[in-house]
C-alpha cells in the first residue's frame, strides 16, 4: 500500500493544479453526460444533430429556422 502513497505536503503549485484541473474535467464530464442521456432533452437534442450540414442562409444564431 505504501506504492499507493501520496506526500500531499510536497505537491507544488503546479502539482495542485493538475489535481484542480482533473477532477474539474471529471465532474464537467459527469454534469454533460447526464445532460445529454437526460430523456427530457432528447429533442432538444435530436433537432440540433444535422447543424453542420445547414445551410447559414437558412438559420438563425440559435438554430431556429429562418
Amino acid at each position: 500500500m505504501d506504492y499507493l502513497h501520496t506526500d500531499w505536503a510536497a505537491m507544488t503549485r503546479n502539482d495542485w493544479l493538475g489535481v484542480f484541473f482533473a477532477v474539474g474535467t471529471f465532474v464537467a464530464m459527469v454534469a454533460v453526460y447526464v445532460m445529454v442521456f437526460n430523456p427530457r432533452n432528447k429533442d432538444a437534442l435530436n433537432s440540433q444533430g444535422d447543424m453542420a450540414l445547414r445551410d447559414e442562409a437558412d438559420y438563425n444564431n440559435s438554430g431556429d429556422k429562418k
